[in-house]
């Protein structure tokens, strides 16, 4: 028998089967065309047996692996109040896979970067036969307790340390005006420069006053930025929460205070835009003190400033606030200058004149230029030129300056710790690219095949201008969830879109999409001519809601199912091959034109058809009611007799969405 007919007959493709029978005890060789008869019949009869012992015997190693797992874990961990699934597996000892398995055994839908909060990771690890104690501190990645460290180590060692500049960090719900604040406080103007008024990338600048340098962070305060803003809060000394006086505290308010909160930063809350009529800065404080911020003058703890970054009002108290707060932490804002440099990473990206340029935050020692550039003890290039925050060039970067790195041999990544090597030391060389990025698409290939394989994916390619941006599309992505489709990732990368990235979706039938990038002439004629579809984008949500827009259209459509009624048949007018018409009287509910029709035969289904036209007498009809009698043309292949039942009802598709 040929290996193809043996496959056809057990409904399997011929590479499949010849990669089971081996594992079932049939080795026929790969390159086998045919099988002799009576060990195709053996197969034939033994396949379904065989086959369900060694799907129990792959549960069993699989079960085995993952008692393994949990007993190798962990009995005792301490988990903060809020941890991303990665980090709670990394908590655990766990692998990825593993722990989601588990998050959806306790009916857990979750991507590896959803934060999941104490109370529900603690319930998953006392399953797993792991003591949880809650830690005061956030969950902060590993880099960010590296660095800790290391400038916590150098300081120790150090004989020259002195107060630096504060690090102010700036969050709240979007739109409530963190970046005009900024503005009005540096007297520049970014949000023109931003599409849709959101702030898409982070930002770090400089402000003198009282003769005290004050160094701000400019965090995106969007919920599809939570990755980014939660590294701003991280490197930050003071926290300013801003909250507009017209509109009150909203979800993301919570979440930005939850970081602050959870980061131990001292923070000031800005009341922002009193100057509109609705504004209700009174209001404002009694939903702070329901939340245990009680302002100072009601003899609470919690700093509060009015202002409007529009008119400029309180502006300059709130600058006096935060240098009275850095003088409180005096003893613990400090540096030292002559130590060799070390900063992260607060932003990375291609610029077609520069090369790989990143934003340093110098959070100890001082950059200069010849510097080399050490992350994780690799070599990522020397430094040629220092910009700082306003495009002029410096010859020295001191603790607390925000710079911009140029000579790099690849863009770190967001968050990325980078230090002055020593140059009496061998460092390796960068590899080519990294496999493995914190944030990256890869993450979102992370998981069960099983549960891929299922769905339908829309495949796409992203191309951005920087990093940031493109850790928050991902980000964004990984939120939208469905059990039928969703999105895959083939393949991520900075700068304009090219031919190569043209040829690479055409490959996967994948749609290309742009975050501020241009399309090269190249590109968009390979396009048209390879079929491929390109976008582009100036707003991040504008791309979701393209992805979600496609996957809706993915979705099979919801049937409705509706009973109408029940008759049944007195006699039968006219039998054709492909129709019939049948006297009926309408036993319950009602009958109608284009209804759907089950035919019963002494309760046994007997086929199914369409009512095609409805007659009481000469006079057609558009429906008929509980007691009629009247005339019924189906459309059915099932020969109708009297006596049978008819079950009326309609199917109606309804469009479904991935909300």
């Amino acid at each position: 028998m040929n290996v193809s007919e043996l496959a056809r007959k057990l409904n399997v493709s011929p590479n499949y089967l010849r990669d089971m029978l081996p594992k079932i005890g049939f080795d026929i060789g790969r390159r086998a065309i045919k099988v002799d008869d009576r060990v195709a019949d053996t197969i034939l009869q033994k396949w379904p047996s065989l086959m369900r012992e060694l799907t129990d015997k792959a549960a069993r190693d699989k079960q085995a692996a993952i008692d393994q797992a949990i007993q190798e874990a962990p009995k005792e961990v301490e988990l903060p109040p809020y941890l991303t699934v990665r980090e709670f597996s990394q908590a655990l000892h766990l692998s990825l896979p593993l722990l989601m398995t588990e998050l959806m055994k306790n009916g857990i839908l979750s991507s590896v970067n959803e934060r999941l909060d104490f109370d529900t990771a603690s319930i998953v690890a006392e399953d797993l036969g792991v003591t949880v104690r809650r830690s005061s501190e956030a969950a902060s990645e590993a880099g960010t307790v590296a660095i800790e460290e290391k400038i916590k180590t150098a300081l120790a060692e150090s004989k020259t340390v002195q107060p630096r500049p504060p690090i102010i960090v700036v969050m709240g719900h979007v739109d409530h005006g963190k970046t005009k604040l900024l503005d009005a406080i540096r007297h520049t103007n970014v949000v023109e420069g931003e599409a849709g008024g959101i702030t898409q990338h982070i930002g770090a600048y400089q402000v003198e006053k009282n003769g005290k340098i004050l160094t701000f962070i400019d965090t995106p305060g969007h919920e599809a930025f939570r990755a980014m803003r939660s590294r701003g809060a991280k490197v930050a000394d003071i926290a300013i929460l801003v909250v507009a006086a017209d509109d009150g505290i909203k979800p993301q308010t919570k979440e930005a205070l939850a970081i602050i909160q959870g980061s131990g930063l001292p923070f000031v809350v800005a009341i922002n835009k009193i100057d509109k009529p609705e504004a209700d800065a009174e209001k404002i404080k009694q939903e702070l003190g329901a939340m245990n911020l009680i302002p100072e003058e009601w003899g609470g703890q919690t700093i509060i400033v009015p202002l409007s970054a529009k008119t400029g009002e309180g502006i300059d108290h709130l600058l006096e606030i935060l240098v009275l707060v850095a003088e409180l932490q005096k003893e613990i804002i400090v540096a030292d200058p002559s130590a060799r440099a070390l900063g992260t990473v607060i932003e990375a990206h291609i610029d077609k004149g520069e090369g790989p340029v990143a934003t340093l935050l110098v959070q100890n020692g001082t950059l200069r230029p010849g510097d080399l550039l050490i992350q994780e003890d690799t070599m990522i290039g020397k430094v040629r030129l220092l910009k700082d925050y306003r495009g002029g060039v410096i010859t020295a970067a001191p603790p607390s300056t925000p710079v911009r790195i140029l000579g790099l041999k690849e863009a770190p990544e967001v968050g990325d710790i980078l230090e002055a090597g020593d140059p009496k030391v061998s460092y390796s060389l960068p590899v080519k690219k990294k496999q493995v990025r914190r944030g990256a698409a890869v993450e979102l290939m992370i998981g069960a095949e099983e549960a891929r394989a299922a769905k339908i994916t829309i495949p796409i390619l992203l191309k951005a201008d920087v990093l940031g941006s493109l850790e928050a599309i991902i980000e964004s992505i990984a939120k939208i969830e469905h059990p039928e489709v969703g999105v895959q990732v083939i393949n991520k990368g900075l700068g304009n879109i090219t031919d190569a990235d043209v040829l690479r979706a055409a490959a996967s039938n994948a749609l290309i999409a742009g975050f501020h990038v241009q399309v090269t002439r190249e590109a968009a004629d390979l396009a048209q001519e390879k079929g491929v579809v390109i976008k582009t984008f100036d707003v991040i949500y504008h791309l979701l809601d393209e992805l979600k827009e496609r996957l809706t259209e993915k979705l099979t459509p919801e049937i409705i199912h509706t009973d109408l009624g029940r008759g049944t048949v007195l006699a039968i007018f006219r039998q054709e091959p492909k129709w019939q018409i049948v006297g009926t009287r309408i036993d319950s509910g009602l009958i109608k034109e284009t209804a759907k029709v089950k035919i019963l035969r002494h309760g046994e289904a007997m086929g199914e058809g369409t009512v095609e036209r409805l007659q009481a007498g000469k006079e057609t009809i558009k429906e008929a009611s509980t007691g009629a009698e009247c005339g019924i043309q189906i459309a059915a292949d099932a020969k109708i007799m009297a006596g049978d039942s008819l079950e009326f009802y309609q199917e109606e598709e309804r469009v479904r969405t991935l909300g």
